[in-house]
């Protein structure tokens, strides 16, 4: 059961770092400060914050004209919630 809660809680961690980076760069982009790098907005959403850079992306409106966000930011999240399923019933399933 543990290593179960302690994947849940890494899982919210990195989702909620993704979410706050999509919204600390959409608050930069409204007051002209320094962004944060698409890279890092990537690399974020690309280990397991797939979650929180979608709900990101919805809810801060942010980034929502660029291809390559549309298409992928949703395709990561899917990828990881498949590879989270896999991996509860490969190793953690009690």
């Amino acid at each position: 059961m543990l290593p179960v809660v302690l994947v849940g809680l890494i899982l919210v961690l990195l989702n909620l770092i993704s979410f706050g980076l999509m919204a600390y760069d959409k608050r930069c982009a409204r007051t002209g400060k320094w962004r944060v790098p698409e890279k890092a907005l990537f690399a974020a959403t690309a280990l397991f914050g797939g979650l929180g850079g979608v709900l990101g992306m919805i809810l801060c409106r942010h980034k929502t004209k660029h291809w390559y966000f549309r298409l992928f930011f949703p395709l990561m999240l899917i990828v990881q919630a498949a590879l989270v399923v896999w991996g509860y019933h490969s190793f953690l399933k009690p």
